[in-house]
């Protein structure tokens, strides 16, 4: 089956250690990453979109950051 997960957050070095992290553990990145500015924190926020193909079958209590 097919994972898929959204990864979003200020724009800062935490996040792409948390994308580098989810490629290190074998997720893909899908298309390019999305920004949007957030005025209440006065900061950019970042998305990014990864799938990861696993075994098994896909139940709505799975924690996708187990994968």
């Amino acid at each position: 089956m097919k994972l898929y997960r959204c990864l979003t957050g200020p724009d800062d070095k935490n996040f792409c250690l948390r994308v580098s992290q989810a490629l290190s553990q074998g997720w893909e990145l899908v298309g390019g990453p999305t920004l949007t500015f957030d005025a209440l924190r006065g900061c950019v926020i970042v998305g990014q979109a990864v799938t990861k193909e696993v075994q098994g079958q896909f139940t709505p209590d799975m924690d996708l950051s187990a994968y």
